[in-house]
């Protein structure tokens, strides 16, 4: 099969479905929020009871402007929803309103670096839709229904079919995600639900410019089973092509146990849906002041934020690539420089020790336990050769469990580094001593026992020593 595989190439469109950080869901002044008590943030609209009418969430439409410039979107002024109709035991309303052929945002694009080059992936197109419940499937063979969800305001955004491996689809939905947290219209909590991934596969013969027949999956939960999805997928379509099989446009899932896409039904298209103009909503206008007022609002964008970074702090590439990878890592960041003027010494700290606490107990940033001024003067007592690299990390054990000052622990700890060149060279030569052996061999030209002799000494001054006035010292005394 590998052999065979090379003949055909990988195509796979993106559907990514953000649910957006609304105060209140899309059409009705319910609460839009996670974790409440099933069934409880519903009224007659989010519930389709006769007479309800629906009316639109102001502050989604501005997120989807904040979106629409960020990906390079032409934005629509005027648009309208649709029904889409379909059955489902989540779907209280019978059908969900959406937006078909008059979306808010056409045309946008997104771009990624791999492997120092810069890759660019169409979008066709953005639109505002409602989200459906929630159905908790039991062991015993039935299920509850969850309604909160419903309503809940969602954007979804829809690649063109220009991706052609499953890296490139898990960077781009990396960069994605990203932006979408930079301009701060949704948290993209895979877990909670708030940022789910459909992915569209078809495959082709190398050289051939017609598109195969897509098989699509649904809702992935992880951008991991996003790549095990695809790569699985190329390979099964290829299979049933190779076997001399069609395939069928089908809606998959994906099996996370067994690592497999599974068959759910026959893949609809749009006028299965009987999508028709919602007659409760008038269009949408979007005038030009509210499509410039919401580009105004604009934060800065990873790739500006990039380039600055490169010109201001000087840093390593792929150092620059994980601080701005989260914007609240960035930003704390530019908060410890500002008060250590030490780029490449900071970056060092949060990339080795506090990125290694955050992944051990997998909390954000902003959880961190010590804030920038505490931990900018660890960085400076560290850097001035107040503390040997040993006494700085257990400083920095010391300060996440107190919020003592880092002078305080120092004192109270006695981990001050020894600067008095005497007792340096009292404690070497007592270490000569104790290994006369060692000590004849070194003086010698047995250089490799310079380390062992630094080490004995680090131990017995219990780390208060510089390494570099150790081996100074040795080096001085073997002469």
């Amino acid at each position: 099969m590998n052999d065979k595989i090379k003949k055909w190439q990988l195509t796979v469109g993106l559907e990514v479905h953000i649910q957006l950080s609304t105060q209140t869901k899309m059409f009705c002044p319910c609460p839009s929020k996670y974790g409440a008590t099933p069934n409880t943030l519903i009224c007659p609209i989010c519930l389709g009871l006769p007479g309800a009418l629906p009316s639109i969430n102001e502050e989604a439409i501005n997120m989807a402007l904040r979106l629409g410039h960020a990906l390079n979107f032409k934005i629509n002024e005027k648009t309208e929803f649709s029904r889409k109709n379909y059955y489902y035991p989540d779907l209280p309303k019978g059908y969900q309103i959406s937006q078909f052929d008059k979306p808010i945002c056409v045309d946008g694009n997104i771009e990624f670096e791999k492997n120092d080059k810069k890759n660019m992936i169409g979008i066709t197109r953005a639109h505002l839709e409602e989200d459906s419940g929630k159905l908790i499937h039991h062991s015993n063979n039935y299920s509850f229904v969850d309604l909160n969800r419903a309503g809940s305001p969602l954007i979804e955004i829809v690649s063109e079919p220009e991706i052609h491996s499953s890296e490139d689809a898990r960077l781009y939905l990396e960069k994605l995600k990203q932006i979408i947290e930079y301009i701060n219209i949704s948290d993209c909590d895979m877990e909670k639900g708030n940022l789910r991934v459909d992915i569209n596969v078809s495959v082709n013969k190398q050289g051939d410019n017609s598109l195969g027949t897509r098989r699509e999956i649904k809702n992935l939960n992880s951008f991991k089973a996003v790549q095990k999805a695809i790569n699985f997928e190329f390979s099964e379509q290829v299979k049933i092509i190779e076997n001399g099989d069609k395939i069928i446009q089908s809606t998959l899932t994906w099996d996370e146990k067994n690592n497999k896409t599974k068959i759910l039904r026959k893949k609809e298209d749009a006028h299965d849906y009987r999508y028709f103009p919602e007659p409760d909503l008038p269009p949408l206008l979007v005038s030009n002041n509210q499509i410039e007022s919401a580009k105004a609002e604009l934060p800065e964008l990873p790739n500006e934020k990039i380039i600055r970074f490169r010109k201001e702090y000087s840093l390593k590439n792929q150092d620059i690539d994980i601080l701005i990878s989260n914007i609240n890592l960035a930003n704390y960041f530019e908060k410890l420089v500002s008060k250590t003027n030490l780029p490449q010494i900071s970056a060092n700290w949060i990339l080795v020790e506090i990125l290694h606490y955050l992944n051990s107990n997998n909390i954000e940033i902003n959880h961190f336990p010590i804030e920038t001024d505490r931990m900018a003067e660890l960085i400076k007592l560290f850097d001035n050769k107040e503390l040997t690299n040993l006494n700085a990390k257990k400083l920095f054990n010391l300060m996440i469990n107190s919020k003592e000052k880092p002078l305080n622990l120092i004192e109270k700890h006695n981990l001050k580094t020894i600067k008095d060149d005497n007792l340096l060279e009292k404690a070497v030569q007592d270490i000569f001593k104790k290994n006369p052996s060692e000590f004849d061999r070194l003086k010698d030209g047995d250089n490799k026992l310079i380390g062992f002799f630094m080490g004995q000494a680090m131990r017995a001054l219990k780390g208060k020593a510089n390494p570099k006035s150790i081996q100074e010292i040795i080096n001085k005394l073997i002469g």
